[in-house]
């Protein structure tokens, strides 16, 4: 409950065709997304971190929903379905019982599956948003999808390939107890059953953060030159280093006899990546290692800097000593930035969030301060570009974005029993806007304020709530994003205390809440957390309204004053050439 009046009001949008053609001219249907991992001697607390932006379009599904563990007949098999990466990502009950999917409460149409695989005898719990995001054995991804020199469609589609990655992390957490486990999974799968990638313009591959609370990696796949199996290679990160991934690949030399500290492989890939190249003249055994990243990416897509300015971005904030250059000239060619770093500090939920938000502040790329900015500092520039076409550009692509739908935090913590240990710091909508709630790995149901998407405006919902923050602020952006920041801030100490409640009950027991118990204290927050959001979006309006600032002070007068205007914006826009003063009064004697 939000205690907001209308709060339970649903709008449906209109789907007329006419509308949907006209908006598919201009939106492509495409997720752009960020990923950064920690390693566990690179965090404050000993946890491994990795994050994840579902930089969508208005049409991505970003409901947050909790997948039942299931147990299955010997010789049962499992159905896939076509990932068409927007809303409904998928309808049916075949995998599972679950409500926010079902046809009878939706009045959608039921997925056919496209094949099918030999199903296991269980299957583990765990919540997913478009991809499976955190199971119950602790095993984590975030997701980035990246350019490919190889492409294909899925079965049913116009190819052979049955596997997405939408699909691929859904099975690794059905099926995986580790990272290292999810990785040759996947690979294992892609393989034999044959990827797909977007398909979008963006490219035809994906890159994987996976882990655990002992290891992570960074996993790239793409289809194979068939169309019938796949290429991929993964990076074992190490436990004191940071990495990113930003709609490119950026694993490099495949050194596969390099191990661990715990004598395992540091590198894991497809005797595809090494034939397929070898059999194109891409690389031969005598050039010593295999790049990856130099042989199967096909370099930035959308324009120059798309990723790599993501890559930098990052890295300035959690490891600024490494000086790394902000220009280059080919991303693949040049190799400007690490797959992986040392940061300069142990980082947090907090720093990670923080770049997360990032619009490049403080640096020659702060897109707060330029003139697309506007008077009030917003760096939000939604889609539009030239009416005609004849003005060519791009806006510079920041790691914080308007359009995200959805991003998280998975933190995974080896010293707690795993129902607790996992942590999912689930944030709806943009993620400069939203408030991480934490949803642990232990829950059995996730509340239904975490079903919002774009096609329903539903006020009950936190993508709704934090959508609204996000729009009334570009009123007086560069004042009302410090009452989001307050919110935020308020919002990530009361849950750090709940989960330190919650782990003090897990030691003075000496075993984790129950279920029932989890599913309430944590569905509890996420409302409390719905309501914080409104009331920020009521103090945005309140305070911001019609252009004005308005306020009490310490008296409880209220006043409300306007906001002067930025020289240069002034001038830039031509007010000083607007009407003129008012005329001296002429001299014109005695009126007669």
């Amino acid at each position: 409950a939000t205690g907001r009046p209308g709060a339970q009001l649903r709008f449906p949008m209109p789907r007329t065709a006419a509308g949907l053609g006209a908006a598919l001219l201009f939106i492509p249907n495409a997720l752009s997304c960020t990923t950064i991992i920690a390693g566990r001697l690179a965090t404050i607390d000993g946890s491994i971190l990795c994050s994840h932006s579902n930089d969508g379009e208005g049409n991505t599904d970003p409901r947050l929903v909790h997948v039942p563990a299931q147990d299955h007949a010997s010789g049962s098999m499992r159905p896939i379905f076509y990932a068409p990466e927007v809303y409904p990502r998928y309808v049916g009950s075949a995998r599972g019982n679950i409500s926010a999917y079902s046809s009878r409460i939706s009045s959608q149409t039921a997925f056919e599956p496209i094949g099918y695989i030999p199903e296991v005898m269980h299957t583990y719990a765990y919540h997913e948003e478009t991809y499976g995001a955190l199971n119950e054995m602790q095993v984590g991804i975030g997701e980035s999808t990246c350019s490919g020199v190889f492409g294909t469609k899925a079965a049913g589609h116009g190819g052979q390939a049955l596997l997405s990655v939408d699909t691929l992390t859904q099975i690794a957490m059905e099926r995986s107890s580790s990272a290292r486990q999810a990785v040759s999974l996947m690979g294992a799968l892609a393989e034999k059953h044959g990827f797909y990638g977007a398909g979008s313009f963006e490219g035809s591959a994906e890159s994987l953060m996976v882990t655990d609370p002992r290891e992570g990696f960074i996993f790239h796949v793409l289809p194979d030159p068939t169309g019938t199996s796949a290429i991929w290679a993964a990076m074992r990160v190490p436990d004191d280093h940071v990495g990113v991934v930003a709609n490119a690949f950026v694993i490099r030399g495949l050194n596969m006899s390099a191990l661990t500290p715990d004598g395992l492989p540091a590198f894991l890939a497809s005797t595809s990546t090494f034939s397929v190249a070898e059999s194109r003249g891409w690389w031969h055994p005598s050039d010593g290692l295999l790049d990856f990243t130099s042989v199967y990416s096909d370099g930035e897509y959308a324009h120059k800097f798309y990723s790599g300015r993501r890559m930098w971005g990052v890295y300035k904030i959690l490891a600024p000593s490494l000086d790394l250059p902000a220009d280059y000239g080919e991303y693949r060619r040049d190799r400007p930035y690490p797959p992986t770093a040392r940061p300069d500090a142990p980082v947090s939920v907090v720093q990670v969030a923080g770049a997360m938000r990032s619009y490049y502040e403080g640096t020659e790329f702060d897109q707060t301060v330029v003139p697309a900015a506007g008077p009030w500092g917003s760096p939000d520039h939604a889609y539009g570009g030239s009416q005609d076409g004849k003005v060519k550009g791009n806006w510079e692509r920041t790691v914080g974005l308007w359009r995200t739908s959805d991003s998280h935090i998975v933190q995974l913590r080896s010293w707690l029993p795993n129902s607790v240990g996992g942590i999912l710091w689930w944030g709806p909508h943009a993620a400069p806007y939203t408030a991480y709630v934490p949803f642990v790995a232990g829950l059995s149901e996730i509340n239904a304020n975490t079903l919002g998407h774009a096609e329903v405006m539903d006020k009950a919902t936190l993508f709704w709530a934090v959508r609204y923050v996000a729009n009334l602020a570009q009123m007086k952006w560069h004042l009302a994003i410090r009452d989001v920041k307050e919110m935020q801030a308020e919002t990530h100490t009361r849950a750090l205390d709940l989960i330190s409640r919650v782990d003090a009950i897990t030691s003075a027991r000496g075993q984790p809440p129950t279920q029932s118990e989890l599913n309430q204290i944590f569905g509890q927050f996420a409302d409390s957390v719905l309501s914080a959001v409104w009331a920020t979006a009521d103090t945005i309006m309140f305070r911001y309204a019609d252009g004005y600032v308005n306020s009490f002070n310490a008296q409880g007068e209220f006043s409300s004053k306007p906001t002067p205007y930025p020289d240069w914006w002034l001038n830039q826009v031509g007010f000083s050439k607007g009407p003129p003063d008012v005329p001296p009064e002429l001299e014109l004697g005695p009126y007669a």
